[in-house]
């Protein structure tokens, strides 16, 4: 496996005192990092999301997705809960890079769904991988979560790599006029459940 674990450190936010742990992907270069909140090592299932990176959500606030929103919403449950982690991973644009979501956007603007228009740039509709998930969760020693998430496959792919979901737990924020098209394509042709 090519994800290997740098460092930890503190990382207080508004919500809790994190622990942010760094991982290096050295046959893309890429960096991951996880979240983690108290002792998630001890066996018991996690409150967990798995969060894509997404620039425009996540930091600039865009309200063309639901990204930003839902990762807030993750850290607030965790902080609530006393416990768990986000695995935040370096796949933009569901793994196409943040400027061909520009250009996907653009797309977008023009008429195409979410879908279509990663299509019509020459990707699948979803490129992301989730096997670096299961080298992080070792890592951590986690073997049982409770996923925060409306995706299917994300639970699919934890449990094909030997993570046991106990729970999937909705994770619904942050619909709004400018992102209900997105929603109803991210619904109707990518499984996700609302």
């Amino acid at each position: 496996m090519s994800i290997q674990y740098v460092a930890s450190s503190e990382l207080p936010t508004e919500w809790a005192k994190f622990a942010i742990h760094g991982f290096e992907d050295s046959e893309t270069g890429k960096e991951h990092i996880a979240l983690t909140l108290a002792d998630v090592g001890d066996g018991e299932p996690v409150l967990a999301r798995i969060h894509s990176e997404c620039l425009t959500g996540d930091a600039l606030f865009s309200l063309r997705c639901d990204c930003g929103h839902q990762l807030q919403e993750a850290l607030k449950r965790i902080a609530t809960e006393g416990r768990g982690i986000i695995l935040y991973l370096r796949q933009e644009g569901r793994g196409i890079g943040l400027v061909n979501k520009i250009k996907a956007y653009k797309l977008q603007d023009e008429g195409a769904d979410t879908v279509e228009a990663n299509e019509q740039l020459g990707f699948g509709a979803d490129m992301r991988d989730y096997s670096i998930c299961q080298t992080m969760l070792k890592h951590l020693n986690i073997s049982k979560v409770k996923l925060m998430t409306n995706n299917p496959v994300k639970v699919d792919a934890l449990e094909k790599y030997g993570i046991e979901v106990v729970e999937r737990i909705p994770l619904q924020t942050g619909q709004n006029p400018h992102n209900e098209k997105y929603l109803q394509t991210k619904a109707g042709k990518l499984g996700h459940l609302f």
